[in-house]
């Protein structure tokens, strides 16, 4: 039947060959035979069969699995399959066009992301008083380390310790005899690498003091100086004056911080040198170039250990005019002669001296030497000036930088409370600080006496609000999350204090931690300075057992802080002050949720905050109370209540936020502008 199918059309067929299927394997014997062709009579020979189209269609060949390549290519350039291959060409093209598009919007729309200085608070050890490991009385490295987990359970993760260098403590160890060592008392190089490594395993950072300006008279560099020792001789600022029956007539009137002449007469050297604080702390000449490149080794040295930043102080002093002239007395009828306080002059040639911000950003260039390795942002802290504009220098330009923040001490430095004072002290630093700039505020010191002391235990909490709820980096000083007192200057024995009975340290007696002896500060006999005697109702231990407890409080205002953008990095606007209260508010555009701080500061207050802005809801949640059993309830924004020292963070929802009126244009402040997207659930920058 076959054969009569195919009369109908012509093909050639190999006699020997028939149809090849590539699908199998050849026989291995007949390849063999197939591929001699030396004789002429093994060639094929062609014969002429008629094949019927109709019964072909029937045998043709059609896709099957594990078809080799040659049939493969056969169907893949028929239409049906080139078309649908070459479309999903493209759409996989179109669609790795539109990802990388996406990426490229997102990166160069998203806010610079806050780094680790900005976006914890920073907690300030006073070592020394922290917490005794041998029981010496004195609080060391070890300690510190022991009590690591105090840090993350506060939710803090940046630790500042002051100054720890080998010195011979005078000036709360200031004037360090070697930059290079840690002073016994605290314990060794290793217990300082331990700490490091403790305080990096936890995911914290830590900051440590630096003070460039001077040294101790017990520094080698001294030592060489007084000796006139090759290039240390001119390591000190060092004039000639006169001494005649044990009295020296030194270059001039400058006064020294601490008060009397700022010169020192030297028997070794047979001249005078210059300290701006004590006299065992001679300055050193900042306008040698040694000098400065000691400094920037001393920089290198500690970042080359691992920490993470610096905090310099007393930079104000780092110069002296060449010139020696007398400083300009206060009260010009005052005779010179009896001038030996500091207040009695004006500073024009001993501090701010032309050149000295050049010093400070060669500190930083040198920390940025630190800083390429992402994650490894090396912080620079400063202290400032009693002029604000002044202070404001120490954050740069535009283009140089200089300190990351300097130090605001500006709550701590107010002459009395109310709701106008503190908005007074805000303000005066948002209104200064340059623009795209980063604010900080702290409430408590190791030069200040303690929030308790110094205006009253009744404002503690609502302190710790307004510190944790402002914009910027916060600083606590140890302690003050539970709300320590100072302790009692009569308390307060030459035997205490080191056989320095000029100096007393009331706000840094040792950390309460339990209602134990020495509240657990150490298990010696005694401790450096004396325990305050409310230890046992104010420690770590029995505060965290109570709901109410300034302890607690705090820690959920860190939660606050770390868990909801507005407070994060939001805009803050003031809304209303007066004698009692303070009121702003922290929103984030693109976010309906707002939060809103009446802080008391005075006495019982009400207010009408919906009349202040028409656009506020009837009512709104209190988020956070300094009283905890307030938390969660509605209040009517027509009539809100406030007791002495009591602090509310309110929460609610608006459509028309405060940044946005017009009659707020002026109280609104931004540092790292952001707007979040609920469609996408991001941030942008471009609002």
């Amino acid at each position: 039947m076959v054969e009569e199918e195919a009369k109908s059309l012509p093909m050639e067929l190999s006699e020997k060959g028939g149809v090849e299927n590539n699908g199998f394997v050849q026989n291995e014997a007949f390849d063999d035979k197939e591929t001699n062709t030396s004789s002429q009579e093994e060639m094929p020979k062609t014969c002429i069969v008629d094949v019927d189209p109709a019964a072909m269609e029937g045998l043709a060949l059609k896709p099957y699995a594990g078809m080799p390549k040659e049939v493969l290519l056969k169907f893949s350039s028929q239409a049906r399959y080139r078309v649908t291959r070459e479309i999903l060409f493209w759409l996989i093209i179109a669609a790795a066009i539109v990802l990388v598009c996406a990426t490229i919007a997102i990166i160069a729309l998203s806010p610079k992301c806050l780094d680790w200085w900005q976006a914890s608070p920073i907690y300030q050890i006073y070592p020394r008083s922290f917490k005794d490991s041998n029981m010496d009385g004195n609080g060391d490295l070890k300690g510190i380390q022991e009590k690591l987990d105090h840090i993350t359970y506060l939710n803090i993760k940046t630790i500042w310790i002051t100054s720890f260098y080998k010195s011979p403590l005078k000036d709360l160890g200031y004037g360090a005899e070697d930059f290079y060592d840690i002073d016994p008392m605290f314990g060794s190089m290793s217990d300082f690498e331990n700490l490091l490594a403790a305080i990096h395993d936890r995911g914290l950072k830590v900051i440590m003091d630096l003070i460039p300006n001077h040294t101790s008279d017990k520094h080698r560099w001294f030592q060489l100086s007084r000796n006139r020792t090759g290039k240390y001789t001119d390591y000190y600022i060092w004039q000639d004056c006169t001494q005649a029956a044990g009295l020296v007539t030194p270059p001039n009137n400058w006064v020294s911080v601490f008060g009397n002449s700022s010169w020192q007469f030297d028997d070794v050297r047979k001249q005078c040198y210059f300290h701006q604080f004590g006299k065992d702390e001679p300055d050193l000449n900042f306008r040698s170039l040694a000098v400065q490149q000691e400094i920037h080794d001393i920089i290198k040295f500690w970042l080359g250990k691992g920490i993470d930043g610096f905090s310099f102080s007393a930079l104000k002093f780092l110069l002296e005019a060449t010139h020696l002239r007398d400083e300009p007395q206060v009260n010009k009828s005052q005779n010179p002669e009896s001038i030996t306080a500091y207040s009695q002059l004006y500073h024009d040639y001993t501090t701010t001296q032309v050149g000295m911000h050049d010093i400070i950003r060669s500190f930083r260039q040198t920390m940025n030497q630190f800083s390429s390795e992402p994650g490894r942002y090396r912080f620079m802290g400063s202290d400032g000036e009693d002029d604000i504009e002044a202070t404001m220098m120490y954050y740069g330009t535009t283009f140089i930088q200089e300190a990351d923040f300097p130090f605001n001490f500006n709550l701590i430095n107010m002459k009395n409370l109310s709701g106008n004072s503190i908005f007074e002290a805000v303000n005066l630093w948002m209104k200064n600080m340059p623009a795209g700039k980063w604010p900080n505020w702290a409430v408590g010191s190791p030069n200040a006496a303690r929030i308790s002391s110094r205006i009253g235990k009744e404002y503690v909490n609502v302190m710790n609000m307004l510190l944790l709820t402002l914009p910027g980096t916060p600083v606590t000083y140890y302690g003050e999350e539970i709300g320590m007192e100072n302790i009692v200057s009569e308390n307060v024995s030459e035997e205490h204090i080191n056989s320095d009975p000029v100096v007393t340290f009331p706000e840094k007696s040792p950390m309460q931690w339990d209602g134990e002896v020495n509240a657990g500060f150490t298990e010696g006999n005694s401790s450096w300075l004396p325990v305050n005697s409310d230890y046992q109702s104010v420690n770590v231990e029995i505060q965290m057992t109570w709901s109410n407890s300034t302890l607690n409080l705090y820690r959920e205002l860190t939660l606050l802080r770390n868990s909801e953008l507005p407070i994060h990095r939001g805009w803050m606007c003031y809304v209303w002050n007066d004698s009692n209260v303070f009121v702003y508010v922290r929103e984030l555009d693109g976010l309906d949720r707002v939060f809103m701080m009446v802080l008391n500061f005075g006495q019982e207050s009400t207010i009408d905050l919906k009349a202040i802005v028409p656009s506020l809801p009837s009512e709104a949640i209190i988020r956070l109370s300094t009283n905890f059993s307030n938390a969660g309830k509605a209040v009517n924004t027509k009539l809100i209540k406030t007791e002495m020292g009591e602090g509310l963070v309110l929460e609610y929802k608006t459509a028309k936020p405060v940044h946005t009126m017009e009659a707020f244009q002026g109280n609104c402040f931004v540092a790292e502008k952001a707007c979040y997207s609920s469609a996408f659930n991001l941030l942008y920058v471009n609002c």
